[in-house]
C-alpha cells in the first residue's frame, strides 16, 4: 500500500512548494510466528530484494527526482504471535535499500570528490500490534541526522493486517523540511562534517 501526502501549510502561511511525504507498506508472513527461533538474522537477507524494490517503487510514487528527497524513515509491525525482534529484522533490508538508491556507496566520499548522499542511519520504529493497528514512522534528514527541521513523522496504518503470522514493513520518504519549521538547530544549508550526524 502507498500514500503520498503533499502539505502546504499546518495553519500558517501556504508554502509555494509543498512537503511531499509519502510511504510504502508491505504485509509479508512472519516464518518464526508462534514460536522462539534463535536464529533469525538470515531472514535479513531473504528480505533484501524486498527492501529495494520497495524504495523503488516508493521513489517512484512520489514522482520527484532523487535529488528532491531530504529525508526518510522504516518501520515494523509485527503481528501478535510474533516478537518485536522480528520487526528488527527489517532495519538492513530496508535502510539499505534507500540509502542506495539515494546514492550512498560508501563511507569514503566517492572518485568524484563529492561526498556521497544519503550519508546519515535511516530512523526506524516498530511495534507488536493487531489488525489494523497504526505506526508512527520517523524520518529525518538523509545526510545529517542533526539537522532539526526534518525532525517528523507519517503514520501508517493497514487496515486488514498484520494478521498474527504477518509482519507489516515500511519504507517512508520526504522532500524537506516541517513546513514552518523555525525552531533553530543545525540547517541542511549548513551540513559542513558529512559524518551522518553534522
Amino acid at each position: 500500500m502507498t500514500a503520498v501526502e503533499d502539505v502546504f501549510h499546518e495553519g500558517g502561511p501556504r508554502s509555494d512548494k509543498p512537503l511531499r511525504r509519502g510511504t510504502i507498506a508491505a504485509v509479508i508472513a512472519n516464518p518464526f510466528a508462534g514460536a522462539y527461533v534463535e536464529d533469525i538474522a538470515p531472514f535479513m537477507e531473504t528480505l533484501k530484494p524486498l527492501g529495494l524494490s520497495l524504495a523503488q517503487q516508493l521513489l517512484k510514487t512520489l514522482d520527484v527526482p532523487v535529488s528532491e528527497i531530504e529525508s526518510y524513515g522504516k518501520g515494523a509491525i509485527v503481528g501478535a504471535n510474533g516478537e518485536l525482534e522480528h520487526g528488527a529484522l527489517w532495519h538492513v533490508p530496508g535502510g539499505y535499500a534507500m540509502r542506495e538508491l539515494l546514492g550512498w556507496k560508501s563511507s569514503d566520499s566517492s572518485e568524484s570528490g563529492q561526498p556521497d548522499n544519503a550519508l546519515a542511519i535511516v530512523p526506524s520504529t516498530k511495534k507488536v500490534g493487531g489488525i489494523g493497528a497504526s505506526l508512527d514512522v520517523p524520518l529525518t534528514h538523509i545526510n545529517a541526522i542533526y539537522v532539526r527541521s526534518h525532525f517528523d513523522a507519517v503514520e501508517v496504518r493497514i487496515p486488514d493486517g498484520p494478521r498474527a503470522d504477518e509482519i507489516v514493513v515500511v519504507l517512508a520518504m520526504g522532500t524537506g523540511a516541517r513546513v514552518h519549521a523555525r525552531v533553530g538547530g543545525l540547517a541542511a544549508s549548513d551540513i559542513s562534517q558529512w559524518d551522518g550526524l553534522r
